[in-house]
This record gives structure tokens, sequence and C-alpha cells, in this order.
């Protein structure tokens, strides 16, 4: 009587173990998700500032439409954000392939390429935890037991997020 009375209480301390462990999991994997879609709006953020300084050094009708595109991104939320974040991307895109007379500064180019580049790695990093947090919380003891508590589900952020590529020529040489 009593061994079987201390294989229920083994039993039972493991399973409060593992669902502990694993509630600790899921709180994690959401801080980690929170941290990332923060990274994220930093990202894009950057991203917008720099095509709005790349707008001001292109000639008047590229230069406006690139710089309503980033606009339009820095002030959208929610699930229009995804689709201005897309229209800056393919705005970026655009302005790449048109020649400027006379080039553009490289440092407004290297700014825009590095923050596209940016907003790519956090976009696929932030996706990731998404992905691993909905895994974790499709699991039958999570559901079974509610470990996730009321967070909320995490969702994916899906835009065009190709990064723009300029041409060598595009450059203003430096005549110094």
């Amino acid at each position: 009587m009593t061994a079987a009375l201390a294989a229920a209480a083994a039993a039972l301390v493991l399973t409060a173990w593992y669902l502990s462990w694993r509630a600790g999991r899921l709180d994690r994997l959401h801080a980690r998700g929170d941290t990332a879609r923060v990274a994220l709006d930093a990202a894009l953020s950057r991203r917008a500032a720099a095509a709005r300084a790349l707008a001001a050094d292109l000639p008047a009708e590229p230069g406006r439409l690139l710089g309503s595109a980033a606009e339009g991104a820095a002030r959208s939320s929610g699930t229009e954000r995804e689709l201005a974040e897309s229209e800056l991307s393919r705005v970026l895109r655009k302005a790449a392939a048109e020649p400027v007379p006379g080039g553009v500064p490289p440092a407004a180019l290297a700014e825009v390429e590095a923050a596209a580049k940016r907003v790519l790695m956090a976009r696929s990093f932030y996706n990731n935890v998404v992905a691993m947090t909905r895994e974790a919380r499709a699991r039958r003891v999570v559901r079974v037991f509610r470990l996730a508590g009321r967070a909320p589900i995490p969702e994916f952020f899906e835009m065009d997020d190709e990064p723009p590529v300029f041409p060598p020529g595009r450059r203003k040489v430096d005549s110094r």
C-alpha cells in the first residue's frame, strides 16, 4: 500500500513538473515572439526612414512616390501595415531599377540596402518564432490543460520583403 502511494505521489510530482516545464516553455516562446515583433517594428521603421531620406535625393516623380509609400508604411498598423510595407518594397525596387540623372549619394543607397536586409532577417526570425509558438500551442497536453493561458495566438507577418538591388552605376561618384 505504501509503495503504491509513493508511486502515485511520484507520478503526480513528475506530471506537475512536466506541465510546469511546458507552461514555462510556452511563456518563453511568447516572450521571444514579443521581442522579435519589437525588432521587426524597429527594422520596418528604419527602412521607412531610409526610404524617406532616399526620396529626397530622387527626382520629383520617383521621389514623391517613394516618399508617399514610406509615409504610408510608417503610419500604418495592423493588417494594413503588411500591405503598406509590401507597397514600399515594390516602390523601392522600382526606384532601384530606374536610372537617376547624376546618380544618388552612396550613403543613402547603402542605408536603404542595409535596412531592407535587416527587415528580411527580422521578418524571417519573427515568423520562425511564431511557427514554433503555434506548434507548441497545438500540442494536446497544452490544449487539455490550457497551459497557454489567455495569451493570444501570434500571427505571421506576411509582406513582400525582397530587397532592392541598386546597380553600382547608380551611385554618385565623389569627385574629390
